[in-house]
């Protein structure tokens, strides 16, 4: 550029220069600058030529983001590094350049650790509901879909029918086995301390629950009650995977609500309509035709919108 020249730096310890690091504007002084012998020592102890503009900027064609960092590290001899393993591969290569051997080695025993606390990262975290404010703000603030396993056995007023224990085990393990092929795209809570229920899925998409699958039932006996736990796998599967449709959307989307809870809301209106004015009635074969096809519009034309967006 006109008016930059090169020139040699020497002067006195306290001495102030400007520096510009691609752009970045650092004022410091010759000491700091020169207390380790680094690239930075050569530069501004008459070693080396410096280049400067028109108005006595010294002029270092390198990033400026991470230099206040290396700035520190030669006054302090030790500098906090980042938190990303992305700029701290950047900055090891800034010290690299400026030849700052003590933090490069700070920076690579940084980037190693990580790595390894990396290699022993849990494929798989479930968090475990302790409160519905800690469940609410979960739930709230993920990015991905949720589901979430309610389960706990010791809400039965009742005794269990001899099957209980076995579905209840079956709920679990189905639980896991998503957890683990899914935990990248959903994700998945535990709650022990819930609401009445013993066993019940509910599955959540921005934020807003859109489906859930409860697992029991009472059942009479000839002279008491007992609960009935039961393991609906195939409509477990089925909206865990309905609940993939809500990855990676920039928002709730009407359609898609629609799409993916309608069935449940046509069998509501048609049991409502079928029992207004306190009457019990049932509906038609023709009347639960329509409603089918209706629902089966409405789903076509959620997934179409999706295709398309």
């Amino acid at each position: 550029m006109s008016g930059d020249h090169r020139t040699v730096i020497k002067g006195s310890p306290s001495q102030y220069v400007k520096l510009n690091v691609g752009g970045s504007l650092i004022y410091t002084t010759i000491s700091s600058l020169t207390k380790h012998d680094t690239m930075l020592r050569a530069m501004f102890s008459g070693r080396m030529e410096v280049l400067t503009d028109s108005e006595g900027w010294i002029l270092i064609d390198r990033c400026g983001k991470h230099f206040g960092i290396i700035l520190n590290f030669l006054r302090d001899g030790s500098a906090p590094l980042p938190e990303s393993p992305r700029e701290t591969a950047e900055l090891l290569a800034e010290a690299k350049y400026y030849c700052v051997a003590e933090l490069v080695n700070a920076c690579e025993t940084a980037l190693k650790r990580r790595e390894r606390e990396r290699d022993v990262e849990p494929a798989c975290r479930v968090p475990l509901v302790t409160s519905a404010r800690e469940e609410q703000m979960l739930i709230s603030t993920s990015a991905k879909p949720v589901v979430k396993l309610l389960i706990n056995r010791h809400n039965n007023k009742y005794s269990y029918t001899s099957a209980s224990d076995d579905n209840l085990l079956k709920n679990l393990e189905l639980f896991d086995k998503l957890s683990l092929r899914f935990s990248g795209r959903v994700l998945f809570l535990k709650d022990v301390i819930g609401s009445q229920e013993i066993c019940l899925w509910s599955f959540f998409g921005h934020g807003k629950k859109v489906a859930e699958v409860c697992c029991t039932s009472i059942v009479y006996a000839t002279d008491k009650k007992h609960t009935k736990v039961e393991f609906p796998e195939a409509r477990i599967y089925e909206e865990t995977l309905n609940i993939l449709l809500y990855e990676h959307r920039p928002g709730p989307d009407a359609d898609l609500m629609q799409a993916t809870s309608t069935a449940k809301g046509a069998a509501a209106a048609l049991a409502a309509s079928g029992n207004a004015g306190g009457t019990v009635s049932h509906a038609s074969d023709e009347e639960e035709e329509t409603a089918a096809t209706s629902t089966r519009r409405v789903v076509s034309a959620g997934l179409a919108r999706l295709r398309l967006s």
